[in-house]
């Protein structure tokens, strides 16, 4: 695919379209006409690189995925880059992607990916990975989802910051909305110990709202009757 940048002649929201003039070679339009083209993909970049902070944890959480899995890190990031692209990405994305000169969004898109990864395969690393993380948001619902404690990547259990207690009987109320954070009986014990805002400051975490999903996952009630 042959990528262009061209500027934008009219942009109409209310009727929904654009219009684009692209600079081409006559060599290029010959070849389109000779092809017949009819079609082409025009995205809008994010306009905002990634910043160093990005790129560093990216970086980060590659090589401790290539100590865990054997490889070096250009190695893994080759692999991972490849893999991400693959699943993650499309059109014109495909082409432009780089952590030399992404832009923010598709950078943050990346590093959830590898951490998912991470989460997924049980991967060891030396730096927390809510450390690591570029959105502390979908990293807990990532955690919640896979019952892994936030703080430390153990096997965890659903601790309510909601709390559920004092005449509410966890199997008689229903959970949606409320908010819980996945925590090892460790941190658990310490969220009790010191108190929610406490754990929540020192780790730098964000409880997630109780929805259908994560319900299933914990066989909660999550509907009134």
């Amino acid at each position: 695919m042959d990528v262009k940048a061209g500027k934008i002649v009219i942009l109409n929201p209310y009727e929904g379209y654009v219009d684009v003039r692209v600079p081409f070679s006559p060599s290029d339009l010959e070849r389109a006409a000779l092809r017949q083209y009819d079609t082409a993909e025009v995205g809008f970049p994010d306009g905002r690189t990634l910043a160093p902070e990005q790129r560093r944890k990216a970086f980060a959480l590659v090589g401790e995925i290539a100590e865990w899995a054997g490889y070096t890190t250009p190695q893994m990031h080759l692999i991972q880059k490849r893999e991400f692209i693959e699943k993650h990405l499309e059109g014109l994305q495909k082409e432009l992607f780089s952590l030399s000169n992404c832009d923010v969004t598709t950078a943050r898109e990346y590093i959830t990916y590898l951490i998912d990864f991470c989460l997924e395969f049980n991967v060891p690393t030396h730096t927390p990975l809510y450390d690591l993380c570029d959105d502390i948001q979908r990293y807990v619902y990532s955690c919640l989802m896979r019952k892994a404690c936030a703080v430390c990547g153990h096997k965890a259990d659903l601790h309510h910051v909601d709390r559920v207690g004092m005449g509410r009987n966890r199997d008689d109320i229903c959970h949606i909305g409320m908010l819980a954070l996945p925590l090892c009986r460790e941190h658990h014990q310490e969220a009790h110990q010191h108190g929610d805002a406490a754990l929540i400051e020192r780790y730098h975490l964000e409880p997630m709202a109780i929805d259908e999903r994560i319900a299933k996952v914990y066989r909660l009630k999550n509907k009134e009757e």
